[in-house]
């Protein structure tokens, strides 16, 4: 069936496609298109396709556009691939897709919507006439009026139902209110409440927010991806849910970690909304209190290993690549020690694959211990290091550090990581245990008698720099940090196991503990602290800095695989960034007010170096690469409808 005036689709089919074409300035009203197609994509009558190509190739010289003098600067691989700027822009009719741009519909799309801020001539040319109050709102008075709401919230989750919410209904006000208030609001949408919230997802679940892949859809999953409407993905954040956070295995609701990833990536660096994929591979959970919970909603079953969950995620990394192309970013995230350390490996080589646990919160750390040293002298060499947690976490640091020590130095590896000591849950990792280790553990074990106590070992290791990576709050005790007080002017405490509550220690208590001396960095954000008269502002080593800019970089050259050199250059771009000022104020990370300069210029380092190492695709290489970063930046701004 084929329709001019809107009317229903036969049988109430809903899988129909309208679109509207943008190709002259001119412009005329006129109404939808709907066509309807049948379950396999076909068009259900050969006439119908015809009959549609010729009407819309007449309408298109007179289709409703967007104002051409509002121009994007959006090029290189972040481009306007689905019509955000261009709402009216051509697109390939698919059965997975429906787009529109005019009447009630509009008001329900959020790449679209601009609520109160469509202006007279557009509520006339999109028929909104009635659909919307009189008064017309600036995009600035919508962020004014939604930042007042949010302060009423006293609950956090409360806050973020509401930015969800927002982010459904209207996508570009949502980033621009994330954008401009991203200190206030990155807490909000990220840890530490997002870690309530996948705490209670199966119970504020609303709308798919990404796609939920199960053991039910083995052997379909290049089928699933067909479902997801986008077809341009440049960044996909996929997890299992077993880890997440220090909350452990949360299963199928996990979504929440990859969604508020993506979120990130646009806001804080600049790739696409649409260009953005959330996955959670659901093989089931080990928590009891999910399984019995009746609004779970994942699989209810233990969950499940070996080479049914190798072939799962085999068929996932295939189909992903098939579908969306060599250049997708395939972020692996909150996945459990046994998993993380062997799909990184084993997709490393083949695909575009990134560890935010390994590699980005190393990446992170790196920056920040090497702007510490401002403030405490010597190099990398020159300290040494001790690990509270041995997991993804903290033996992706550890190896971090050793690969930047090598790189300053010339030494080899094997003796740079003489300078990094672990403590485990059996205790100090030594030699003699190495039979017990797993693989990811064996290259921290070093001569030394066994030691059970994290304070017995900082007491005989003598570390300059003490990192709790554990999932374990509290343990970074009174006694633990006064010993590092005692052989340190200026100990360097990280804290960085999240959320909140699973902070080895908070900010307050390194800085009464060590008399106003340590250098405090955490994972969570903590309040500043008056300690005798004096205000501590603690630095944040959130991932956040990294990744968004780590993640354009690799877009923008083209990158087809990720080298560690790439991760050593993001640690040095962001340390750059600390100013003298933020160093005097104890803070060992640049504000986050600023994080869209900083992820171009991150974006810039890690594209000359996949440029240097032979990585890149996109030809030839930019002369600035910060200013070309900064043009390939995704904006929130509303475009004006014609």
């Amino acid at each position: 069936m084929f329709s001019l005036n809107g009317t229903n689709f036969p049988n109430n089919s809903l899988s129909g496609v309208s679109r509207c074409l943008t190709q002259s300035r001119k412009r005329v009203s006129f109404p939808m298109v709907v066509v309807s197609v049948n379950p396999n994509g076909r068009s259900a009558d050969r006439n119908v396709s015809v009959l549609m190509e010729n009407t819309l190739k007449e309408m298109k010289e007179n289709s409703p556009v967007i104002d051409e003098d509002s121009e994007s600067t959006v090029t290189g691989g972040v481009g306007d691939v689905y019509g955000e700027d261009t709402a009216t822009e051509d697109q390939t009719i698919t059965p997975w897709n429906f787009s529109v741009a005019s009447g009630y519909s509009l008001l329900r799309n959020p790449h679209y919507n601009k609520g109160l801020a469509f202006s007279e001539k557009e509520r006339d040319s999109h028929y909104l006439r009635g659909l919307l109050p009189p008064v017309v709102f600036s995009h600035e008075l919508q962020v004014k009026k939604l930042m007042n709401n949010l302060r009423q919230y006293d609950v956090p989750l409360q806050r973020y139902m509401a930015m969800m919410d927002l982010q459904e209904r209207n996508e570009r006000l949502f980033y621009k209110l994330l954008m401009e208030n991203v200190e206030e609001l990155l807490p909000v949408v990220y840890t530490p409440t997002v870690g309530e919230a996948c705490q209670k997802y199966g119970s504020i679940f609303r709308r798919p927010q990404g796609l939920f892949i199960s053991l039910k859809e083995k052997g379909k999953i290049l089928e699933v991806l067909k479902n997801w409407p986008e077809k341009k993905i440049q960044v996909i954040v996929v997890t299992d849910g077993e880890r997440i956070l220090g909350l452990g295995d949360l299963g199928c609701q996990g979504m929440g970690i990859p969604v508020g990833k993506l979120s990130l990536y646009t806001a804080l660096g600049g790739i696409r909304p649409s260009s953005c994929l959330p996955v959670t591979i659901d093989v089931g959970t080990n928590n009891e209190k999910l399984l019995k919970d009746e609004f779970y909603i994942g699989l209810r079953q233990r969950r499940t290993r070996g080479q049914e969950y190798a072939e799962l995620l085999d068929e996932f990394m295939s189909a992903v690549k098939q579908t969306y192309g060599e250049k997708v970013l395939i972020q692996f995230e909150d996945f459990a020690n046994h998993n993380a350390f062997d799909l990184l490996a084993k997709y490393g080589t083949s695909h575009l694959v990134f560890n935010d646990d390994i590699q980005g919160t190393a990446s992170v750390v790196l920056a920040g211990i090497m702007a510490a040293l401002n403030l405490v002298g010597g190099n990398l060499a020159q300290h040494r290091f001790l690990f509270l947690g041995a997991g993804e976490a903290g033996t992706g640091i550890a190896e971090l550090i050793a690969l930047e020590m090598s790189k300053q130095t010339g030494a080899p590896l094997e003796e740079s990581r003489k300078k990094t000591w672990m403590v485990d849950s059996k205790g100090l990792i030594v030699r003699s245990r190495m039979e017990s280790l797993k693989h990811f553990k064996r290259p921290w074990a070093h001569d030394h008698e066994p030691v059970k106590e994290l304070v017995n070992a900082v007491k005989l290791i003598k570390p300059t720099v003490l990192i709790g990576s554990s999932g374990t709050g509290k343990t970074f005790t009174k006694e633990v940090v006064q010993a590092m007080a005692t052989f340190n002017k200026k100990p360097i405490i990280f804290a960085l196991s999240n959320p909140t509550s699973q902070s080895e220690c908070t900010a307050e208590e390194a800085y009464t503990w060590s008399e106003g001396r340590a250098i405090f960095a955490s994972g969570s954000p903590f309040t500043p602290v008056e300690y005798k008269g004096k205000v501590f502002v603690s630095g944040q080593g959130n991932n956040a800095y990294i990744f968004p800019g780590l993640g354009l970089g690799l877009i923008i050259s083209g990158a087809i695989r990720v080298h560690d050199d790439m991760l050593l250059a993001a640690s040095e771009a962001l340390a750059a960034e600390v100013s003298q000022e933020n160093l005097e104020k104890g803070l060992i990370y640049p504000p986050f007010a600023n994080i869209r300069k900083i992820s171009a210029h991150i974006a810039a380092k890690v594209a000359a170096k996949a440029y240097e190492l032979g990585l890149a695709t996109r030809l030839p290489q930019p002369e600035n690469l910060v200013a070309y970063a900064e043009s390939c930046m995704y904006s929130p701004s509303y475009r004006s409808y014609r």
